[in-house]
């Protein structure tokens, strides 16, 4: 009986079996139309594996699921494999790679992938973990094969098998290329494995992603509507008497309520202010040269400072700033989310630095003498920052609002990795 693996297309867990039985000379047979969610859904499955997952080896002996087994499986089918190394010490070396693959690589990959998917909640924090970690993975591959072609020894192994299959959906599904430059000895091995021969027939040719994906918009489920149940007789009857009891005509002068306007904003009802916001925004956006003579002057001529305050913000966590994408993502997000203060508000934000860890900072002017409830309320990302509240007497200060409105550079001694401006 042939070994037969149970799985669906494309999957990097499975290659793991697949490749090493192409080294050892093993045949392993894929199940024919296995269909995720419905194959691996049946009693027969169930059976192999209570949980369902796959892949699973279905074998002479009982079946094995957990791919790292599988593949261990797979490779000593063949006597004295040297997949498995030729010593004791190649053999522990070969076990660790393939749970430092497993724990600090698929993991922080799975982790960074599967909330962008709408598999788990996205929360840009713990996303910027899992990236923080992994690169900081990779940084120790990287070391370690800068002076070795493969993990252990001079040929491959089952730990180089295991590595490039956990390192393969990170170079097609996430990594693009100017995260993975950051580890050129990674690079190197990897497009080195991919194209050896064994693992080409598997995996075919392989490209790496040239974007990472968008974060899946979160639908709430639709509710089931309750299903109408039968009335009994005598209710229908009641009901039916109801509906034919005349309506009570108003008495004169008697109106019908008219509906409620809505409440509106707390800022709409403060006094009015000489600065028009939409003034201002437009001399910001048409001002394309002189900035400091032009829109920075013309700003202050307009600024009123009982009708609206200045506000300086600094992100609490910038030593976790690592990836310049991932910090510049959030900003975005942030200035996205604060598109519901867009009618009492302007802001800059900074990302200060040309290495990581990277600096944000941020200038924010809003209606009123504080920051407005609502949007304490409704913007998460407002408790990430510490605020201050500018003080213009300050001519300090007054300078620092006017160098962050101009995106001047150097910041404070440091360039600029990118200015983004809320109007």
């Amino acid at each position: 009986m042939a070994l037969i693996l149970h799985t669906g297309n494309r999957n990097k867990n499975a290659y793991k079996a697949l490749i090493a039985a192409e080294y050892t000379g093993v045949e392993v047979e894929l199940v024919p139309d296995f269909e995720m969610g419905v194959s691996n859904k049946t009693k027969e499955f169930l059976k192999m594996n209570p949980i369902g997952k796959v892949p699973v080896l279905e074998t002479p002996d009982g079946p094995v699921f957990e791919s790292n087994a599988i593949a261990r499986y797979v490779t000593r089918l063949k006597a004295d494999n040297p997949l498995f190394g030729s010593s004791h010490i190649d053999y522990g070396h070969i076990e660790q790679w393939i749970d430092f693959a497993s724990l600090e690589i698929d993991a922080n990959l799975l982790s960074w992938f599967r909330p962008r998917m709408g598999r788990a909640i996205y929360l840009p924090p713990a996303e910027e973990a899992a990236i923080s970690a992994l690169k900081r993975a990779l940084g120790a591959l990287n070391t370690h094969l800068a002076s070795n072609t493969y993990l252990v020894g001079h040929s491959v192994t089952l730990a180089d098998i295991v590595t490039t299959c956990n390192l393969y959906s990170g170079f097609t599904q996430l990594m693009i290329k100017s995260f993975t430059a950051e580890f050129p000895h990674v690079e190197r091995y990897f497009w080195t494995l991919v194209n050896q021969p064994n693992f080409k027939k598997i995996l075919g040719e392989v490209k790496q992603t040239e974007s990472v994906p968008p974060v899946a918009s979160a639908k709430k489920p639709s509710q089931p509507k309750e299903s109408a149940k039968p009335k009994p007789k005598d209710e229908s009857k009641k009901e039916a008497k109801k509906m034919e009891q005349p309506k009570p005509k108003p008495e004169a002068g008697e109106e019908e309520e008219a509906p409620k306007p809505k409440p509106k904003n707390p800022l709409d009802l403060l006094p009015p202010s000489k600065m028009i916001l939409d003034d201002w925004k437009r001399l910001y956006s048409n001002t394309k040269t002189n900035f400091r003579e032009v829109a920075i002057k013309g700003f202050w001529d307009m600024y009123d400072p009982e009708g609206y305050s200045l506000w300086f913000c600094d992100y609490k966590y910038n030593d976790e700033n690592t990836v310049s994408f991932v910090t510049l993502n959030k900003v975005g997000g942030f200035l996205q989310r604060m598109d519901l203060a867009r009618k009492y508000a302007f802001g800059k934000m900074l990302v200060i630095g040309s290495e990581p860890p990277f600096k944000v900072k941020g200038l924010w002017l809003f209606r009123g003498q504080e920051i407005p409830q609502f949007v304490l309320d409704e913007c998460y990302d407002m408790e990430l920052y510490n605020w201050r509240k500018a003080d213009i007497a300050d001519e300090a200060q007054k300078e620092r609002v006017n160098q962050m409105i101009e995106d001047y550079e150097p910041f404070e001694g440091e360039p600029l990795l990118d200015a983004k401006c809320f109007k």
